[in-house]
């Protein structure tokens, strides 16, 4: 199979434990484009902290952020965009302010979040993560409600980490109730994403494939948690990193070393060097859509 997109998460793939590039993987990307296969970023991070990571690897590709709501090249100018409505936003934090939880609206231009007080691993995450570049504004108020009352906003994604799996499960249940056309995604422990319908990292890398004029079966995407399974389920070639859970290695058609044994550069460099430069092939073989 000829592979024309490469689709990479960030977070526990690209990025070391330490949330540093791996040595070695700007080189590794640059050898897989010069092939001619096109070069993406799949991530649940917002687009500025995406285009971060991009620039550092001289990537100007569109990325697919915000789980697939935000997805661009540019802050202005997005290819696609999707949004949970004003009045959706309100109504949902609304309801989760009745939980212990800390909720987080995630905006492609900033963040707004709440005060209440967590665990100190969940404020480290919501509060001091250092996926958010300096030039994003975070800002947390006491009344998310309050605030969104005077100061609406459509939220591409909101962020919500309990302080107890009683307290998710409660909130998950009421929110099953009360709302429809939200994609409520369920991560390891307290955490919940909240997008709108239809919305995911799957129906955003199609939506660039539509636009690239790439199917999925051409693409090779490597991911390392559950939220990746959908991709590497439905892509080409789906790649789980060495420190992925098992039931993602399962699924997966191949399994490449850790995130901290330049697991994305080895799986790079071992399956796009048995690949001809995609102009090569266009000029020497009749392919079928070239």
């Amino acid at each position: 199979m000829i592979y024309r997109l490469l689709a990479i998460n960030i977070d526990g793939t690209l990025l070391r434990p330490n949330g540093r590039l791996q040595k070695g993987t700007k080189e590794a990307i640059d050898f897989v484009r010069e092939k001619g296969v096109y070069v993406t970023l799949f991530t649940n991070r917002n687009f500025q902290s995406a285009q971060k990571i991009a620039r550092a690897l001289k990537l100007g590709s569109i990325l697919i952020t915000h789980s697939g709501a935000f997805i661009s090249s540019s802050l202005d100018e997005p290819l696609i965009q999707k949004r949970i409505s004003e009045e959706k936003t309100f109504n949902l934090v609304q309801v989760l302010e009745h939980f212990d939880c800390n909720i987080r609206i995630c905006h492609e231009r900033f963040s707004l979040g709440n005060r209440r007080s967590l665990a100190s691993n969940l404020i480290a995450k919501t509060v001091l993560s250092s996926a958010d570049p300096v030039f994003y504004p975070v800002q947390f108020v006491e009344s998310l409600g309050d605030t969104l009352r005077d100061q609406p906003v459509a939220a591409p994604k909101i962020d919500v980490f309990f302080s107890s799996r009683q307290d998710k499960e409660q909130a998950l249940a009421t929110l099953a109730e009360a709302f429809e056309d939200i994609h409520i995604i369920e991560y390891e422990g307290e955490q919940i994403e909240i997008l709108p319908a239809n919305v995911s990292k799957l129906r955003g890398l199609q939506q660039l494939g539509s636009h690239l004029g790439i199917e999925p079966r051409e693409m090779v995407a490597i991911g390392d948690s559950m939220d990746d399974l959908e991709v590497i389920e439905n892509v080409g070639l789906g790649v789980a990193m060495g420190n992925a859970p098992v039931a993602l290695k399962k699924a997966a058609d191949w399994v490449t070393r850790s995130n901290n044994e330049h697991g994305v550069t080895y799986m790079i460099k071992e399956h796009f060097r048995k690949q001809f430069p995609l102009n090569f092939l266009k000029a020497h073989i009749k392919i079928k859509k070239w």
